[in-house]
């Protein structure tokens, strides 16, 4: 810290996005789109690093960044060379690669089911080793940091943020496994990050895509999103993400909580006594658009955040905080307690000594038979079985039968259509997407003709249309079975369907073990949230409901 630069300080607290597939990349598409972000000087990773020594980047597949695990390690590499030459300095290099619905990282690297398909299993031993593989995984392709494990508690059914992404709608649960997946990113070389301080679960907007609120009193909160974030912090978790979502009861002001001193250093720092590094959520998210971005920058790092990720403009978002420094807004040593903890984690990491990776690190742990099995078992175990009535599962393997797969998944459809005409039935997909009446009366007349529909629906609570879907399914008398591959709270607007499989998943991991399961395979798997009618009044299926072929449904 030193030998560093005001410049150089205040760039460690930034983690930006950068395009390309290399760190020298000459590709028209992402130098032009980094011209755009960060002026006509700046056509590529290195050169983003040299002019303003962000401290992070992250890697997203639309920027070109995630094609396949051997270029990924070298862009990694390319960005290291760079960081290193800048400033001496290795970067932090992170994506979101937390399973399930929200992977970065492409196959042939083995991909983890979800969290509440992990949840499913009711064991925490999972939990760590899919971490593990995962944490392995991303290590060998230069990846340091996995803004991951999700440890929200989701109280909130129609939660649109967090849902699956969750392990669980119960606190003791959420702790147990969310602790288990950080011992297993931080032991394979990965900083884990629990996300999102103070606990999205009981809202039900997402802040990316609007404005979330908590309406717990504090007594709630303590009692039920906050210990998991405990748990974490005492796994030793390395970084904390807090979110721009509004809670009245911590912050009476309405800031959102990724701008809130109270809620940033009065409760996590303060209250909870952590001292890792705290890294914002997307600070472009559009719960934040209303306010102006000076105001977001420097609200963040009052607050207490180390490091900003994703600014709208971050030319113009240095320049305030070199501004803010420069007039005395911000100290000094308020900077350096937060390039101290940045510093101190690459440290810990060992990217000081070993920034690099190497093709044969790539080659000999991504993707491995052995991480591909860790997952396979993970998804299978997963599976909850929560209706049977009319005994129509297991369908006979290599019977001919004819089964129509229909329903929400463009490529869930086929791809589980697939996996089933293997196994000896003639199955026939016919994606739905979310039906019009004209899309639903074909599927029907098809279903007619079949012995047995299959209709994977994906939050179904929020879609009539996917429950128009199902119910004209039921109304033809054949055999059906629903399939949730999103949360598992569809059941709650077709109480009627007789058979009702919650795979938690739409990842080929997912569906692999939905064919399993269908045409025999043991479902293990158990609720790890309370199913309810759709005014919450009623318990439908209670935690930890879940059935085998050989017991009564």
């Amino acid at each position: 810290m030193a030998g560093m630069t005001l410049a150089e300080k205040i760039g460690q607290m930034f983690v930006l996005q950068v395009n390309g597939d290399t760190a020298t990349t000459t590709n028209q598409t992402d130098v032009a789109a980094n011209q755009a972000l960060y002026g006509s000087d700046v056509r590529n990773g290195a050169e983003l690093l040299a002019k303003f020594h962000p401290g992070g980047i992250i890697y997203f597949t639309q920027t070109n960044n995630l094609n396949n695990p051997q270029q990924v390690a070298l862009l990694s590499n390319g960005l290291q060379r760079a960081a290193l030459a800048d400033d001496g300095v290795p970067v932090q290099i992170s994506t979101d690669q937390e399973g399930g619905v929200v992977t970065r990282i492409p196959p042939p690297s083995a991909i983890s089911p979800g969290n509440m398909a992990i949840g499913a299993t009711f064991d925490r031993g999972l939990s760590y080793s899919t971490a593990a593989s995962t944490g392995r995984q991303l290590r060998a392709m230069g990846i340091n940091m996995d803004h991951a494990p999700v440890v929200d508690v989701n109280t909130n059914p129609r939660n649109t943020a967090d849902g699956t992404r969750a392990f669980s709608d119960r606190s003791e649960v959420v702790s147990a496994f969310g602790a288990a997946a950080v011992l297993g990113y931080q032991e394979n070389g990965v900083a884990a990050t629990a996300k999102h301080f103070p606990g999205l679960g009981s809202s039900e907007a997402n802040p990316d895509t609007g404005i979330a609120v908590v309406n717990e009193t504090r007594e709630e909160i303590l009692r039920t999103d906050i210990p998991p974030f405990r748990a974490a912090i005492a796994a030793g978790v390395k970084s904390i993400m807090p979110t721009a979502v509004i809670v009245p009861a911590l912050d009476p002001t309405r800031t959102p909580a990724i701008l809130s001193k109270p809620i940033i250093t009065g409760l996590l720092r303060d209250t909870l006594r952590y001292d890792g590094v705290i890294v914002t959520d997307a600070l472009r998210a559009d719960a934040l658009k209303d306010i102006p971005q000076d105001q977001v920058i420097l609200g963040a790092i009052r607050a207490g955040n180390d490091e900003l990720l994703l600014p709208t403009d971050p030319p113009a978002a240095i320049a305030t905080v070199t501004g803010a420094v420069r007039d005395g807004t911000i100290s000094r040593h308020r900077i350096d307690e937060s390039v101290y903890r940045i510093l101190r984690l690459k440290a810990e990491l060992g990217l000081f000594d070993h920034p690099f990776t190497t093709s044969q690190a790539v080659d000999s742990r991504v993707g491995t038979a052995a991480d591909q099995q860790t997952m396979a078992t993970a998804a299978q175990r997963s599976m909850t079985l929560l209706k049977n009535q009319a005994g129509v599962l297991p369908l006979p393997a290599n019977s001919g039968r004819h089964v129509l797969v229909t329903g929400w998944g463009f490529n869930g459809v086929p791809s589980l259509a697939d996996k089933l005409s293997a196994k000896g039935l003639v199955a026939t997909p016919m994606w739905t997407g979310s039906p019009d009446p004209q899309t639903i009366a074909q599927v029907v007349a098809a279903a007619g003709a079949s012995d047995v529909t299959v209709v994977l629906t994906n939050n179904a609570w929020g879609d009539v249309t996917q429950q128009n879907l199902v119910n004209a399914l039921l109304a033809t008398g054949k055999p059906v079975v629903t399939v949730a591959v999103g949360g598992p709270y569809d059941i709650a607007y077709f109480p009627s369907a007789p058979t009702y499989l919650a795979a938690y998943g739409y990842r080929d991991v997912s569906l692999a073990a939905i064919a399993d399961t269908l045409v025999g395979a043991e479902p293990t798997g158990r609720l790890p949230v309370t199913i309810r009618t759709p005014d919450g009044g009623t318990v439908l299926f209670p935690f930890g409901s879940g059935m085998g072929y050989h017991s009564q449904g």
